[in-house]
C-alpha cells in the first residue's frame, strides 16, 4: 500500500520570521555568512567553505566561466554547466583558475629572438599585456626579461624589431624568490612601485608573476573565495552517463568541487557515480548529489558518500517537473525534513553533511527563511540569470530589457544525459521551459543589496552567524490575507519612470 503524507506541502511564501532580541552586538560588521560547502567530522574544519551562502545553478543560461569568476570574487561559487562537450566545460574551468591567482603561472611567454609581431599576436590571443621573456619561451624557462606595453611604444611601427631590443632585461628587474608569501610579494611591489613582480627559483627560472592589480582587486573584494594557491574556487556539474571521461579531465583542469545534476537524485545511478569518484580519488575529490525532498533520499546519498546534498524538486521558476511527472514537494517542507535528518545523522555519526536548498526562492527574504530552516547554502538560477555575467544576451522585448533563461530539462538544453533513467535515450518530454527574466545589471551591485538584506534580517533575529540563525530563529505560518497585509495596500501608488 502506498505511504501517505497528510501534512501540507508548504513553500517559503507561507512563512515569516518573528524578530528575536537584537543585542548591541548585532550590527552588520559582526555578522558572518561563512558556511560549509562539504561534509566534515565533528571537531574538525570543513575542507571547503563559502564566504556567502550562494551557489549558481548548473544551467546553460546561468553558470559559465564569467559567472564563476564574478561570483567567486564576491564569496560564492558557480557550478559550471555540464550540458556541453567535455572539452568546452574543461576550458571554462581553466579560465576561472587562471583568472586571478595571486601567484600567476605565466601563459604568455616568448624568447628574446622573437619579434614585436609575436608580442602583438600573443597579446591579441590571450589579452595579457605582460609577457615573460625566457630562454626557451616557456613559462618555467630561465627568465631573461619581461615585456609590457610601455616597452614597445616607440617600436610599434616596426613589427620585425626583436624583443631583445626593447624588453626590460633581467638585470633591471626586481624579482622575488620562490617560497615567499603573497604578503611579502605585495610588500615588494609597493616598496618598489611595481606593477608586476616576477617570482624566480634559485636557478633564475620563472615560476610566477604577482600583479599589483590583483592586490587592488582583492581589496575591493574582501570576500573572494580562494584556494590555498590564491586561485578562485570553481565547481562543475556532471551527469551519471559520461562521468568516467568527464570527471578526470575536470579534475586535471583544477576543479574544486563537483555536483551531480539531476531533477531526481534518489537513484542507483548517482550512487554509482559517487562511488566511482570516491574510489578513483580516495575521497580527495568532493562531489555533491541530489536532488531529494525527504529523509530517505538524503540518507541514501549520504551513505553513498556524497559530500553535500541538494534539496528540491520542481520548485525552480522554469521547472515543470511537478506538472509533467507529478513528483515533488513544497520547498519549505522538503528543507525542514531533510535538515532534521541531517542533524540526526550528525548526532549519531559525528559527520556533518551540508544541505543546499535548490529552488523556490522568489523574494530575498526567502533566502533567510531557507537558511533559518536549515540550509547551509542556496542554489539559484533565476536570481543570477538576470545579471551581466550570465551567458545570455541582453534583449529588448517591448519596452523592457530582458535576458533569456531556460531550464536544463527543456528541449533547448537538449537534455544532455541529465536524467538518471538508464538506457541510451534521453527523455521525450520537457521538464523545463524557455523564458525571459528582467535584466538587472551587474552581479556585484545586486548581490551587495541582497547580502545587506540578509544581514539586516539576521540582526533582527538576534543571530550573528548562519548556525545561530538556524538554532534561534522563530518561524511562523502566515495566512493568505496576512501575505496581502505585508505588502503595500489600501494606497494609490505613484507611477515612476525608470
Amino acid at each position: 500500500m502506498a505511504r501517505y503524507f497528510n501534512d501540507v506541502s508548504r513553500t517559503f511564501n507561507e512563512y515569516l520570521l518573528i524578530p528575536g532580541l537584537t543585542t548591541k552586538e548585532c550590527f552588520p560588521q559582526n555578522v558572518s555568512l561563512k558556511t560549509p560547502l562539504v561534509k566534515y567530522q565533528k571537531g574538525t574544519a570543513p575542507e571547503l567553505e563559502l564566504n556567502i551562502p550562494f551557489v549558481s545553478a548548473i544551467m546553460q543560461s546561468v553558470s559559465d566561466h564569467k559567472m564563476a569568476i564574478a561570483l567567486a570574487k564576491n564569496g560564492g561559487l558557480s557550478f559550471i554547466f555540464g550540458s556541453q562537450a567535455i572539452e568546452t566545460q574543461v576550458e571554462m574551468v581553466r579560465k576561472v583558475k587562471k583568472f586571478k591567482a595571486g601567484f600567476v603561472v605565466s601563459d604568455a611567454n616568448l624568447t628574446p629572438n622573437d619579434t614585436l609581431k609575436e608580442v602583438l599576436a600573443i597579446k591579441a590571443s590571450t589579452g595579457h599585456s605582460t609577457i615573460g621573456i625566457t630562454a626557451d619561451g616557456t613559462s618555467n624557462g630561465k627568465l631573461l626579461g619581461i615585456v609590457t606595453s610601455r616597452d614597445y611604444r616607440e617600436s610599434k611601427d616596426n613589427l620585425d624589431t626583436k624583443i631583445s631590443e626593447f624588453m626590460t632585461p633581467f638585470s633591471k628587474l626586481v624579482t622575488g624568490e620562490l617560497g615567499i608569501s603573497l604578503t611579502e610579494a605585495n610588500d615588494i611591489i609597493w616598496d618598489h612601485k611595481l606593477n608586476t613582480l616576477p617570482i624566480i627559483d634559485k636557478d633564475q627560472n620563472l615560476q610566477y608573476f604577482v600583479f599589483r592589480k590583483d592586490y587592488d582587486a582583492h581589496k575591493e573584494n574582501p570576500n573572494e573565495l580562494l584556494d590555498p594557491n590564491k586561485k578562485l574556487l570553481v565547481g562543475a556539474g556532471i551527469n551519471t552517463r559520461d562521468y568516467t571521461e568527464r570527471v578526470p579531465q575536470l579534475v586535471e583542469a583544477g576543479v574544486d568541487v563537483l555536483c551531480i545534476d539531476s531533477s531526481d537524485g534518489f537513484s542507483e545511478w548517482q550512487a554509482e557515480t559517487i562511488g566511482f569518484i570516491k574510489n578513483k580519488y580516495n575521497g580527495k575529490v568532493k562531489v555533491g548529489a541530489g536532488n531529494v525532498v525527504d529523509k530517505d533520499g538524503f540518507l541514501y546519498l549520504v551513505e553513498a558518500g556524497a559530500d553535500f546534498i541538494k534539496v528540491g524538486i520542481g520548485g525552480g521558476s522554469i521547472c515543470i517537473t511537478r506538472e509533467q511527472k507529478g513528483i515533488g514537494r513544497g520547498q519549505a517542507t522538503s528543507l525542514i525534513e531533510v535538515a532534521k535528518a541531517r542533524d540526526e545523522y550528525f548526532e549519531q555519526t559525528g559527520i556533518y553533511v551540508p544541505i543546499c536548498s535548490d529552488g523556490g526562492i522568489v523574494q530575498d527574504y526567502h533566502m533567510v527563511l531557507a537558511l533559518a530552516m536549515g540550509a547551509d547554502f542556496i542554489m539559484m538560477g533565476r536570481y543570477f540569470a538576470r545579471f551581466d555575467e550570465s551567458p545570455t544576451k541582453i534583449l529588448k522585448v517591448g519596452s523592457n530589457y530582458v535576458k533569456e533563461y531556460w531550464g536544463e530539462g527543456s528541449n533547448r538544453a537538449r537534455n544532455w544525459q541529465r536524467y538518471d533513467t538508464g538506457g541510451s535515450e534521453g527523455l521525450k518530454f520537457e521538464e523545463g521551459v524557455d523564458s525571459y527574466v528582467p535584466y538587472a545589471g551587474k552581479l556585484k551591485d545586486n548581490l551587495d543589496i541582497t547580502v545587506g538584506k540578509i544581514i539586516s534580517t539576521m540582526c533582527s533575529c538576534g543571530a550573528l552567524s548562519i548556525p545561530e540563525l538556524e538554532k534561534n530563529a522563530k518561524i511562523t505560518l502566515v495566512s493568505s490575507t496576512s501575505i496581502i497585509e505585508g505588502g503595500a495596500h489600501d494606497v494609490i501608488l505613484k507611477e515612476t519612470n525608470i
